[in-house]
């Protein structure tokens, strides 16, 4: 591959920034286009930065035109089931439609290699654990709804136009990079991880549970977590099938086994010796009880192979980056 050029639209916010370090640590060339509405200027480890949004076509086009660009790279999506749940519009307008916006640019300047970051939310409440890629697709919140949407829209293109893509549908993404230069860090706080550990730090009085009545062994919702820089290196292998000529595909991205989120205080007690309060409370709208990834099929395809599968690792890589001073309490 060498030198290829990436966009990675997106790639200021919290997966989008590890995969540019990622792409740049492999020798890529990155370009990354974020209208830093919940990314962060700081977090890009290198490469070019340009300002702007997915809806400006005329800023697209001046992208496009001006080196070539092998790939695309797309994280640019609001990403709160809660919220997508209250504004769903909006949610449909920026996720779906912004994709759109950037697939017409991409083709009308003959850019046909996308991988797109998908979600587990596609799913709905599983049929079957763990959730395979065959796996019925019936969301239960909007957020979800929108990103099957564009998986849909996806096919279509590469029906009619001969766009080749990959869909990664990450299950819970978490951790940071061992580097300590970046991790996770949002405006607006709503990950577990990041929450307990902000309340072991002292800046939250308790961390809320919400909802401990669901079909589970303790009650409250089970996840699958996957560190962030697993993640990056899928999307790697991904470019790298696309850049090989393979033919579109979807993929799950998890570690296959489910972790509560009583289990995730307990853990992050025992690591940061803090006792970390809680609270017990209501259920969130939309909010499946199990997600836990059937990941088998792109360790098998692709050769994927996680380096973070053990979640104390994932929480401790966590616990280095929040006792960093940074801007986002």
């Amino acid at each position: 591959m060498g030198k290829a050029n990436v966009l990675v639209v997106g790639g200021a916010g919290y997966i989008g920034s590890h995969m540019v370090k990622e792409l740049i640590d492999a020798g890529f060339n990155v370009t990354t286009l974020d209208n830093l509405s919940t990314g962060h200027r700081k977090s890009l480890t290198g490469g070019t930065f340009i300002q702007g949004d997915l809806s400006d076509q005329k800023l697209l086009d001046s992208l496009f035109s001006e080196k070539p660009v092998d790939a695309v790279m797309h994280f640019a999506a609001y990403s709160l089931v809660g919220d997508s749940v209250k504004n769903p519009i909006e949610y449909y307008r920026n996720n779906f439609s912004g994709t759109l916006s950037l697939l017409e640019a991409m083709l009308r300047n003959g850019v046909r290699r996308f991988i797109f970051s998908s979600t587990a939310a596609v799913y709905g409440e599983p049929e079957t654990v763990p959730i395979p890629e065959t796996h019925p697709c019936a969301p239960t919140n909007p957020y979800g709804a929108g990103k099957l949407a564009v998986e849909g829209l996806l096919s279509d293109c590469d029906a009619a136009y001969g766009l080749k893509y990959m869909s990664l549908r990450y299950f819970n993404a978490a951790g940071a990079d061992a580097s300590g230069q970046i991790g996770e860090q949002h405006r607006r706080e709503t990950h577990l991880i990041p929450l307990v550990l902000q309340t072991a730090l002292g800046r939250r009085s308790q961390i809320d549970i919400f909802g401990t009545d669901y079909s589970t062994p303790d009650g409250t919702c089970l996840r699958d977590y996957v560190h962030v820089t697993d993640l990056a290196s899928a999307h790697l292998l991904a470019l790298s099938s696309l850049m090989e000529g393979s033919d579109s595909n979807i993929f799950n991205l998890g570690n296959s086994k489910g972790y509560s989120v009583r289990d995730v205080i307990d853990l992050s007690r025992k690591i940061t010796g803090k006792p970390i309060p809680e609270r017990e409370s209501t259920r969130r709208a939309g909010d499946p009880a199990i997600l836990v990834a059937d990941s088998e099929k792109i360790r098998r395809e692709l050769g994927w192979q996680p380096r973070y599968e053990n979640m104390e690792n994932i929480i401790e890589s966590a616990w280095r980056w929040h006792q960093q001073p940074f801007s986002v309490k």
